[in-house]
């Protein structure tokens, strides 16, 4: 048996957890997330938890049980506490700027890039360097940060580049001039 599909999650005080035939509804105090539940696997929401259960023992549904319970524990918890990513910027003269919805990073390029962030995805830039991003959808939320990052990957001679904060870029050496 999955040993992380067959946890219960725990339901916190202040969120309700609801399921229609096909779909399951989280409410909290930070907003309100919707999934559509995958065949093969059985989701029950009791009192104060929700179980998943695997209809079959296909190779599949073995794996979708594990995937299924930890979609369901990031929405309970993204609803709860919301979740955080941070990216730094690396290199002279590369920045970052938020106005609104809009994102404008300048990173060596003849052209500033003007980012529209996606709806539920916030972003707060301190010194100009640093880039946090926050949602109540951790999914959104990876796809946001992996995004900006692709528009300027940390290069491994000088480091320069949007990486994220908890990431080690492998530095090489550079050309050794005899």
């Amino acid at each position: 048996m999955s040993r992380i599909g067959k946890l219960p999650i725990a339901i916190p005080d202040g969120v309700k957890v609801s399921k229609s035939e096909d779909t399951l509804r989280v409410e909290g105090p930070k907003g309100t997330l919707e999934r559509e539940l995958t065949p093969g696997v059985e989701v029950r929401v009791e009192s104060d938890q929700v179980v998943v259960n695997r209809l079959s023992e296909k190779k599949e549904n073995r794996a979708l049980q594990g995937l299924v319970r930890s979609l369901v524990a990031n929405m309970v918890q993204g609803v709860t506490s919301g979740f955080e990513r941070v990216l730094e910027i690396n290199g002279v003269g590369y920045r970052a700027d938020v106005k609104g919805e809009v994102m404008n990073l300048s990173l060596g390029y003849s052209h500033p890039i003007e980012y529209q962030l996606p709806n539920g995805v916030t972003a707060e830039v301190e010194k100009q360097t640093r880039v946090t991003l926050r949602s109540i959808d951790k999914e959104i939320l990876g796809a946001t940060a992996a995004k900006i990052r692709s528009f300027r990957e940390p290069e491994p001679y000088k480091g320069k580049g949007i990486k994220y904060a908890e990431e080690t870029v492998q530095r090489k050496a550079g050309k050794s001039g005899k």
